[in-house]
Parts: structure tokens; sequence; C-alpha cells
């Protein structure tokens, strides 16, 4: 089963002081024996340090049966190296959610805290957008959905369209009606497909595509498209529907989808650092992405994979603050020390469909302390709210024309 967004921002919600939440990740190792006995070791010694260190805190049992079940899974688990897992359980809660992922996960992992850890799932989706991959000729279209590797056609969306052969009559008169009663039909064909991938586009089923025909097509068939399709369009590959596989679409769309990414992480790299200079709308520094996230003004959020910070928590109103102070300034709660900052942001994040690059081997982002944001707008002489609040701000502002779209793939 692949993670949907909608399943993504449930698990983003969930909070609980006085259960435990387990997250647990697996990537496949290549065995080094037919026993394929290294990984199911390794998850036992994950779930032993986990009980461990659950006795050490006085929750010897807190998460004793959910371990006990994803010990039992790691036994089944084959190390073909083909897809990694994800499970989310809460035993006190009665949840228990598991879900494939590529293999290309950091390594197996195993979290127990008062939240699910979805940093290795935000390093896979964040700023993938629903993607489509639309094959076209002549008589057929076929579209794929393209969801963290996996390639799933939209079955019997578009059928081929029947043609009768015939002479070419005297003096190939009979053939020129022919041949521009086909070309009619071609263009009537695709200016079909044009428009059943438009109403995809604002249904929300894809937020970007990409487009697979013959070379001799293209022209005509984009010249069908209207501009809100043609502006969602990221990339193009020949293809000849009658011999391309299903491994030629994936690998191209793939090389295309990365290659997407990593332009439009440059672009807005860069424009977040520029508008920061220049008191724009852009931000850097901890401090100063975290007053923006509550306050709702954040639209892309760029976050270094080398970003070490400590903050502290309110355990009241969930407010976040770079400085380490003993209450909390919004609401005066006790705080409480959060080492990996980044995780914590999460929730935040996912919540409110915020798009968010990693961004990996820059040294002038570094130097602006490995996090800034791109605004929506830039609030002034605004005091600090709860993440509570900010949460309905942020869905308050779900209206707003210049949104980005949302989080994470499926």
């Amino acid at each position: 089963m692949t993670i949907t967004r909608e399943q993504i921002r449930e698990l983003a919600e969930f909070q609980d002081e006085k259960s435990c939440a387990v997250s647990f990740y697996f990537q496949p190792s290549t065995p080094r024996n037919k026993a394929h006995k290294e990984d199911v070791i390794l998850v036992k010694d994950l779930a032993r340090e986990a009980l461990r260190s659950l006795e050490n805190k006085g929750k010897k049992d807190c998460a004793r049966a959910d371990l006990d079940r994803i010990l039992r899974l790691s036994g089944e688990l084959r190390t073909n190296g083909t897809h990694g897992k994800a499970v989310f359980a809460c035993a006190a809660q009665n949840i228990w959610r598991e879900y494939d992922l590529p293999a290309s996960l950091p390594g197996t992992q195993l979290f127990i805290d008062q939240h699910f850890h979805l940093k290795p799932i935000a390093h896979l989706l964040g700023a993938t957008p629903l993607l489509g991959v639309v094959l076209v000729d002549r008589h057929r279209a076929r579209i794929f959905d393209l969801r963290l590797g996996e390639l799933t056609e939209r079955e019997d969306l578009f059928q081929p369209l029947s043609r009768k052969g015939r002479s070419d009559g005297y003096a190939g008169y009979d053939g020129g009606h022919a041949q521009r009663r086909v070309e009619d039909e071609t263009r009537q064909h695709f200016k079909h497909v044009a428009e059943s991938l438009k109403e995809l586009l604002e249904k929300g089923v894809f937020e970007k595509w990409i487009l697979a025909c013959p070379d001799s097509h293209r022209a005509l068939f984009e010249a069908q498209l209207h501009s809100y399709v043609s502006q969602a369009l990221i990339g193009r590959f020949h293809a000849d529907l009658a011999h391309v596989t299903r491994d030629e679409i994936r690998t191209h769309a793939q090389a295309i989808k990365e290659q997407w990414k990593s332009e439009r992480r440059r672009e807005l790299v860069s424009q977040a650092l520029s508008q920061a200079r220049s008191n724009g709308r852009g931000v850097t520094g901890l401090r100063r992405v975290l007053r923006s996230l509550e306050l709702g003004e954040v639209q892309t959020l760029l976050i270094g994979e080398n970003l070490q910070a400590h903050a502290v928590e309110c355990s009241g109103c969930g407010h976040i603050d770079a400085h380490l102070v003993s209450f909390c300034p919004v609401c005066g709660r006790a705080t409480q020390e959060i080492v990996d900052v980044g995780e914590a942001i999460l929730p935040w994040v996912i919540r409110r469909d915020i798009e968010t690059f990693y961004v990996k081997d820059d040294p002038e982002f570094d130097r602006v302390g490995n996090i800034a944001a791109l605004l929506r707008f830039r609030s002034e002489n605004v005091q600090p709210i709860s993440a509570r609040a900010a949460d309905e701000l942020g869905k308050a502002g779900a209206a707003y024309p210049g949104r980005l779209r949302r989080f994470a793939s499926r």
C-alpha cells in the first residue's frame, strides 16, 4: 500500500503524551548469504535498544506489543532491494499503518515518541507533485500516475479509434479526402485528450505532467492544450506507444522529475536568499523561519540536510522557540528541549501544505543557517502566536490564490 497525502496529514496530526507512537522504517540491504538474516538481526537490536530506553523512562510496556509485531513483520520482509517499508503504530490508540516506499531510505530506523517521526517520508515526498505521465499517438492515449517510483495506469480512459481502409479512387481524389479526414480525426482525438487532461488537473488528480509521444505529433498535440495545462508540463520524451515498455516510461519520467526538482530547488534557494537580503518575501535562519511559520507566512520551506539546531517546544500551546527558554513566551507553560528541530516542525509543514525542499551541498545556504523560507506575504509588528492558532490561520488561508501545491505525494 502506497501512502497518500491525506494519510501523511493524519499521521502529522497525531500526538499523545501518555501513549507511545512507534515509527519504523525498513530499508532492505543486499544479503551476504541465502539466509537473509542480517535485516532481522538489525531490527531485533533496534527493538531491544528501544525497550531499554523506555524502561529507563518508566515506560517499559508502552510499546512492547507494537515492537513484537514489528519483529514478526521483519521476519516476513524479503531483502530483494525493491521496496522499503514504513510502519506507524500506537497500540493504545489502535493504530497500525503499513506503507510501501522506494528502497532509497537512509537506513532501517526505529523511533518511539509522543508523535510519529516523518522526516524520512518528507525527504522522499517533500516538493514532489502529483505527477501524471501522458502517452499519446494519433489513435490512442494512455495516462499513468507516477507515485513513489510506481507507475500505475488509469485503465480504459481512452480507447483506440477505429478506421476502415479504402482506395484512393480516381486520380487520388478519394485519397485526398481520406487524408484530410484522418488529420481531422487526429486533431479531434488530440483535442479530446487535452480536454480530459485539463479536467484531471482542475480536479487535482495531477499537479504536473510529462508528455510522451512521437516527435512528429508533438506540435499538433501541444497546440490543443489549454494554457493552464501547458504551464503544468514539466518535460517530454519520445515514445512509440506500440513498443514502449513500462520500465522505459518509468525511467524517462523519473529522470525528468528529478531534473525538474533539482532546477526548481536551485531557483527557490536563490530566490529565498535574494529576498531575505532585500528584506522582501524571504527569511533565513532558524529564529526568523520559526516566527514566519507561526505567523502563517511561509509558502516554501528550504531545509539543509546538514541542519543541526536546538530549540524548545512548549508543552501547552506547541510554540517552538530558537531561544532555549525554560518557559513559553506565549502562554507561560514549561518548555522541553528538542534536539531535531527539523523533525519537530514537520507536523506544522504537513498540516499547512507547505512545499518543502531539502538542500544539499550548498555552501551559501550553509552560511545562512541551513534553513530558509519564501513567504506568501510578510507581516510586520505582529506578536507571535501559538502553533494551534497558526494552524487555524493555515486552514483559513487554503483559498489564498498564490498557494503552492500540497506537501507530499501519496
